[in-house]
């Protein structure tokens, strides 16, 4: 039976010297896409972007939705 879920994650980017996006930290999956709206929101003026999005997972066959945003700041390259 396929075992279906959520992946959500947090993201948040700098600008290089260069002006290319580099994260800010290594992406990190949230439990709840409400904790992950909160902690974007708080951590939204302290990187030129920061992002929240969540897809829907078929985890058993490792295939993913498309990727929702729940939150964004400022600028973010393409979500993937």
């Amino acid at each position: 039976m396929p075992e279906k879920g959520k992946l959500i994650v947090l993201a948040a980017f700098d600008k290089n010297d260069d002006g290319e996006f580099v994260p800010a930290f290594e992406a990190r999956q949230i439990d709840t896409e409400e904790r992950a709206k909160r902690e974007a929101r708080m951590m939204a003026g302290l990187h030129a972007g920061v992002v929240a999005w969540s897809r829907d997972a078929d985890l058993s066959l490792g295939e993913y939705g498309p990727p929702v945003i729940l939150f964004q700041h400022g600028q973010i390259p393409e979500l993937e």
